[in-house]
């Protein structure tokens, strides 16, 4: 009798963070109470209009397949943003709404590159990245990115990268996910310039905007009309589930993006999308819960290098805190084992970001609602203080 033998495609290293929440959810089984700070899920709850426009959508009945770019109404406002919160203008006809920002990144990398083509990403990154393309038949080219740099990548190392062999495209986070590092907005000027110049596909995974402290994040569209910018109503707008996200595109990648979508999803999903038109208009709470993000950020800055842990990358956004964790440990996949066993604090190890680099790097995520990463705080703090110095 033959055996179905899983794909070559499918051989795709486990996402670490998914791994850790699967064990952590063993425990609270078991009893255990569980702090999480191993996921980028925001603590808070949906949006009181959000969730009353999906009520009022329920009630109004009609929620059928939508058209394959996205509810009308939805792209219009999306497009609307760009000109409110950047002073860029989009066109609605660039706008395609996608099941949140995998598929987005599905779509965008399949419209836009051909097999063995090679893309930049960096190292540490999120590690679906490298899973993406892989299973797509693309090559993940590491930029290793460092304190030197803030933990941001640069044109001149894009510029090194495409000598050395040449790139197809780059996909580049800012806020970065696991760092919370942003690109500034000079380099991100280079950034665009060098991808115009090369010919490389800039594509610009801008999920956590919203979610700064300091200085605000910028759009590739504020400095190119050729980059595939990825966002998601999951992070500042705390719709994780709701799977829905956007692409905005160069106007000749639409028509590929739309037939892709047709045969791959058919339309993102019709209740969340009319949900989602009420998001924009729900800034007061999601400020609030920025607000808390902030004090949950403060609070680990402040705490962090009193237990010995003084090394970490600037969260200028998002909502992590990437530490070096090298007075500790060498082995970040058995401190995180150890964290969560012993002290009832789920975290992912740096493996998960950087393979090369990452096992002496942890990402704590303080998402969650307030007491409970206070909680966390304390758990650690207690934990390490019983552990030995390297």
């Amino acid at each position: 009798m033959s055996r179905l033998r899983p794909s070559r495609r499918s051989h795709v290293a486990p996402f670490m963070a998914m791994e850790a929440l699967s064990e952590a959810r063993a425990l609270e089984r078991a009893g255990r109470h569980i702090i999480h700070m191993e996921l980028g899920e925001p603590g808070a709850p949906v949006p009181r209009l959000v969730r009353a426009a999906a009520e009022a959508a329920l009630a109004g009945g009609g929620l059928g397949y939508g058209e394959a770019l996205g509810d009308p109404a939805l792209r219009a406002r999306i497009a609307g943003h760009y000109l409110t919160r950047y002073g860029v203008e989009v066109a609605p006809e660039r706008v395609i709404v996608t099941t949140g920002s995998s598929g987005g990144f599905m779509l965008a990398l399949l419209a836009a590159f051909d097999p063995g083509a090679r893309i930049a990403v960096t190292a540490p990154g999120y590690p679906a990245y490298a899973n993406i393309l892989a299973s797509l038949g693309l090559e993940a080219v590491p930029l290793p990115v460092g304190a030197e740099t803030r933990f941001a990548p640069t044109a001149a190392m894009l510029d090194a990268a495409h000598r050395d062999k040449p790139l197809d495209g780059a996909l580049l986070m800012s806020p970065a996910n696991p760092t919370g590092s942003m690109i500034g907005r000079e380099e991100f000027a280079r950034i665009c310039a060098f991808c115009a110049d090369a010919g490389v596909v800039f594509v610009s995974d801008e999920i956590y905007h919203g979610l700064e402290y300091a200085e605000p994040a910028q759009t590739a569209l504020a400095f190119t009309r050729a980059a595939i910018v990825v966002n998601s109503f999951s992070k500042y707008y705390a719709m994780t589930g709701w799977r829905l996200g956007w692409l905005v595109a160069p106007e000749e990648l639409m028509r590929p993006l739309e037939l892709l979508q047709q045969s791959l999803a058919i339309c993102a999903p019709t209740i969340s999308q009319r949900a989602a038109l009420a998001a924009f208009d729900a800034t007061d709470e999601l400020e609030a819960n920025r607000s808390a993000c902030a004090r949950n950020r403060a609070l680990l800055v402040e705490r962090l290098p009193s237990m010995g842990l003084d090394r970490f990358a600037p969260p200028d956004g998002a909502f992590y805190i990437y530490a070096d964790v090298s007075a500790f440990t060498g082995d970040s996949m058995d401190f995180c084992r150890r964290l969560l066993v012993e002290a009832g604090v789920a975290a992912t190890p740096g493996l998960d970001f950087d393979p090369r680099r990452g096992a002496t790097t942890v990402r704590f995520s303080y998402a969650g609602a307030e007491a409970d990463v206070a909680e966390g705080v304390a758990r650690l703090e207690a934990w390490l203080s019983g552990q030995a110095r390297r």
